[in-house]
């Protein structure tokens, strides 16, 4: 709230709000909101779903309500059936993101910290990233045939150039005047990359691959529906051929709960490595 002093100099007077007053009430009220959002969207539109099943606005054998899925799902992972294809699908994407990560950070670190090497490098990279990823799924069937390979080394190149982009800008983007800081006080190759490359492009590397985790689920799934015989894009795509749509929306549910599971973890790592950086979501500090 702002008044004006009654004088004839107008001082501008600020009170504290109830953000300074009470900073700690406040962020939790916020957060309780903000998770009561979260909740209350997809509960919502599941109600409404189970209501046009129940009402026969929709046709339920297209589109099975929200409790025959939750049922049929739950039959599925009791007798074991769910379980090898959500196992099958969840270490294709493990191994394809380490991969990728590990090659997308240590090639975009050399290319950021290099001027030459991203000059001979970044117009083939570029040229390679705008190729759809699945169009590459053939060549990696001729390499490693068939069996897991294809789909890892499918997940891992789609992994490679998010991480490899978001390293890249980040060093790229270390202010010039903590370089000279570390070349002032003789930093070490080692040095340099520990103390000012690293802390300074560390959480954008971490956005780029947190956003590459939910891009490798994508991956994965659409691959697996072509070229696998097991996992969650096999279920989806084998039970919509045979009609049995119930099943088909358990292994979609399954995809979105492993996806933001997987995100999730990403991120939880991220904020764990660096604790400097601002928490996103819209959190503020406590």
């Amino acid at each position: 709230m702002t008044t004006l002093a009654p004088d004839r100099t107008s001082v501008l007077v600020r009170r504290p709000g109830p953000q300074e007053l009470h900073p700690v009430r406040t962020h939790r009220r916020r957060r309780a909101l903000e998770l009561s959002l979260a909740a209350a969207v997809p509960l919502v539109l599941v109600l409404l779903w189970q209501l046009a099943a129940a009402q026969a606005w929709i046709d339920d054998r297209v589109y099975p309500a929200p409790s025959t899925i939750l049922a049929d799902g739950w039959d599925r992972a009791a007798a074991g059936d769910l379980w090898p294809d959500v196992w099958a699908t969840l270490k294709r994407v493990l191994a394809g993101y380490a991969i990728g990560t590990a090659a997308g950070y240590a090639l975009g670190l050399l290319m950021g910290s290099l001027s030459l090497v991203r000059a001979a490098l970044e117009p083939l990279l570029d040229a390679l990233y705008v190729v759809p990823k699945l169009a590459l799924l053939p060549i990696f069937l001729n390499m490693f045939g068939l069996g897991e390979g294809p789909q890892v080394a499918l997940v891992a190149a789609t992994v490679f150039f998010f991480v490899w982009i978001s390293t890249m800008s980040a060093v790229i983007a270390v202010p010039t005047g903590h370089r000279d800081a570390g070349r002032v006080f003789g930093a070490s190759w080692w040095q340099m990359f520990r103390h000012v490359l690293l802390p300074a492009s560390l959480p954008s590397v971490l956005v780029g691959a947190r956003i590459a985790a939910g891009v490798a689920v994508l991956v994965i799934v659409a691959s697996e529906q072509i070229a696998a015989t097991n996992g969650l894009g096999h279920l989806i795509f084998d039970s919509r051929a045979l009609f049995q749509n119930d099943v088909m929306f358990v292994g979609i549910v399954c995809v979105a709960v492993l996806g933001v599971l997987f995100s999730e973890l990403v991120r939880v790592v991220g904020r764990l490595l660096t604790p400097w950086a601002p928490r996103d979501r819209g959190r503020g500090q406590s």
